[in-house]
């Protein structure tokens, strides 16, 4: 077998890895076993040679054949200090190798600091990989060293340039009025900010009123980010780079500067503030029978929290009814409204994955993590995600028909096999996906959702039904959103921190006035954008799962020998994954399951006790006890209690 794939290769701490190859579409990812890893490090670029293809439910098999490209050139972790040298443990567990600091390259380095090194000699033949202390970060116990080195892990933008603080602080703090001209004025509108308590960057606000013939009108204003991040200025080429915010527990790395994400851009209450608007007439099935998009001025009436809203809509906090009395019929309008638009869609076959976020409480002096729990969403969050859906969507259709260049937010069709590798796991806890002649609408998932909401297995199940399905990205062309179960979808609401909804505000604001051949870059620019912006996401994703993972160990170091309750989530060939009701997940490995030897059976994802027939599967309720937290590794281990 000749065949030869180029890819990146993905390594486990236990030694063997995957290739993910260029070429997804065609290709699937490749098993390496240990022996035929061939020194290759985690994210090295590689050649693949093919030595076993694929059968039944198993990837094909590959030896690593060359090392096309280094995946990286500098990691972060803790220097270790002895006499006459030192070592770098890096934070990747993956890398495969400590790094060997000779003294005269240990910088500033102490022991115990966390660093950054630069690899001069990359490991082979049974020798350690070499480096050299580049930056001290800090002691491995000084408040925010480890929300600091995951940015520089994932080398995060932590600061901006000063030509580009500098664009954004010419602007000044109010608008300028010289544009009046081309914009409706809405200042005299009662429209509202609808944000959680700690929100500083308030780019969409929402109005709700009904027309003679009972059809509800939906005004989504957003702020218009365009106006002032131009196309070619150091502003828009630092928003590109980033691509997005970073959220890192109460820690933000922004994709503008502050002077215009909490400034200009923001729509603060009793300010005048530029916005990009979309009116949407929607009939009392929650049809959008007509529909305008245009350029305002607005000034928000209140900054309103879903905490106030939903307390509103329950009518039970007369404090806050009192408060805010003039507008109590604004708010019941928005809530019957959403849920119209709420049936519609899970009429359609919206899949409404209710996986619970977490909440992690942080110190406010020490940074260290003092609770974990789910955070609580209420109909007031379901207010705003149905405005905001249904925006995005009609601005999608809106300009697809126009054939205007475009970022789409895509979301394509579940691969088949992995339907069926799914029902497998599902006819253990009683439930199934229709499939038919090989496809599969979103309806069929969400019944299933339906069926198993309030059920202990609920989160399980959710959790599975979202690996199974394909990752959302940006594309320039319009493949549809199977999550929503959508035509067209594309994200236009949230400018401040997602650089595709810059773009399409740049693109709808300067389109029709724009000449051929800007017409042509807007072409041009919008897959290579769309690419990058996927790309940055993928970073951003990673960066702030790996500071959750990080607090959530760091919360169970306090709770050793402690017992919970939890619900197997994932079971493996090494054990069994538990997730405890706020939201923590640990593993119970082999040994800790008892004196029995268990059987893993692959189809079924089960374990099987050889002598007692005991079965661990997926879905079952478990009590465990804490055994082993380590911030430092992001790993929680359970044992059964």
């Amino acid at each position: 077998m000749e065949e030869k794939i180029i890819g990146t290769f993905i390594a486990h701490e236990k030694g063997f890895g995957f290739v993910k190859p260029e070429n997804e579409e065609l290709e699937k990812d490749i098993f390496i076993a240990a022996k035929n890893v061939n020194g290759a490090l985690n994210e090295d670029v590689v050649e693949v040679e093919i030595v076993k293809d694929s059968e039944k439910n198993k990837s094909k098999e590959g030896k690593i054949a060359k090392i096309v490209r280094r995946g990286k050139d500098t990691l972060v972790g803790t220097f270790q200090k002895s006499k006459s040298f030192g070592f770098v443990v890096p934070d990747d567990k993956r890398f495969g190798s400590d790094i060997f600091i000779s003294k005269k390259n240990f910088g500033k380095a102490r022991d115990k600091h966390k660093v950054v090194v630069r690899i001069t000699k990359y490991p082979e033949k049974g020798r350690k990989a070499e480096g050299e202390v580049i930056e001290v970060i800090g002691n491995i116990n000084q408040a925010g060293v480890d929300m600091m080195s995951i940015i520089k892990e994932y080398k995060l933008p932590a600061r901006f340039p000063g030509d580009v603080v500098a664009e954004a602080k010419k602007f000044g703090d109010t608008i300028d009025l010289k544009d009046m001209k081309n914009r409706r004025d809405l200042r005299d509108r009662t429209i509202f900010t609808i944000d959680g308590e700690d929100a500083k960057d308030l780019d969409d606000a929402v109005c709700v009123n009904k027309n003679s013939n009972g059809n509800y009108v939906l005004d989504v204003h957003i702020a218009d980010v365009s106006h002032y991040v131009k196309d070619r200025t150091q502003l828009d080429r630092e928003a590109r780079i980033r691509g997005t915010s970073v959220y890192m527990l109460g820690r933000v790395i922004p994709m503008l500067p502050r002077e215009l994400s909490n400034g200009l851009c923001s729509l603060n209450a009793g300010q005048d503030r530029y916005a990009l608007s979309v009116s949407m007439e929607i009939d009392s099935d929650g049809r959008v029978v007509d529909s305008d998009v245009y350029k305002s001025v607005v000034r928000v009436a209140e900054r309103m929290t879903y905490t106030d809203v939903q307390k509103i809509i329950d009518g039970t906090d007369e404090e806050v009814l009192k408060k805010y009395e003039k507008y109590i019929n604004d708010f019941k309008l928005m809530e019957e409204l959403a849920q119209i638009l709420k049936n519609k869609r899970m009429a359609n076959g919206y899949l409404n994955l209710d996986i619970p976020e977490s909440k992690i409480v942080l110190d406010n002096v020490t940074g260290k993590c003092i609770d974990v729990k789910k955070y609580e969403t209420t109909f007031a969050n379901e207010i705003i995600e149905q405005f905001m859906l249904i925006a995005n969507e009609t601005v999608a259709e809106r300009f697809y028909w126009l054939e205007v260049p475009f970022i789409y937010r895509v979301h394509e069709e579940p691969d088949i096999d992995k339907v069926k590798e799914l029902n497998k796991f599902l006819f253990n806890l009683g439930y199934k996906i229709h499939i038919s002649q090989d496809m599969v609408h979103p309806s069929a998932f969400s019944k299933v959702l339906e069926e198993v909401k309030g059920k202990p297995e609920e989160k399980v199940v959710s959790n599975l039904i979202l690996r199974t399905l394909k990752v959302a990205k940006y594309d320039s062309e319009n493949l549809g959103h199977f999550g929503i179960a959508g035509k067209y979808y594309c994200h236009f609401t949230s400018p401040i921190r997602r650089y595709p909804d810059l773009f399409i505000h740049r693109v709808i604001s300067e389109y029709f006035s724009s000449s051929e051949k800007q017409k042509q870059r807007f072409a041009e620019k919008a897959p290579k954008y769309a690419k990058n912006s996927s790309e940055r996401e993928k970073v951003a994703t990673k960066a702030e799962r790996e500071a959750e993972s990080m607090k959530m160990a760091e919360f169970m170091e306090g709770k050793i020998g402690e017992k919970y309750d939890g619900i197997i989530s994932s079971v493996t060939n090494f054990g069994i994954f538990v997730q405890l009701e706020n939201t923590i997940e640990g593993l119970v490995r082999f040994e800790q399951l008892g004196d029995e030897y268990f059987i893993y059976n692959e189809a079924n994802r089960t374990l099987i006790g050889e002598k007692t027939n005991k079965i661990y599967r997926i879905g079952d309720s478990i009590r465990i006890k804490v055994m082993r937290a380590s911030k430092e590794a992001r790993e929680i281990d359970f044992s059964l209690a």
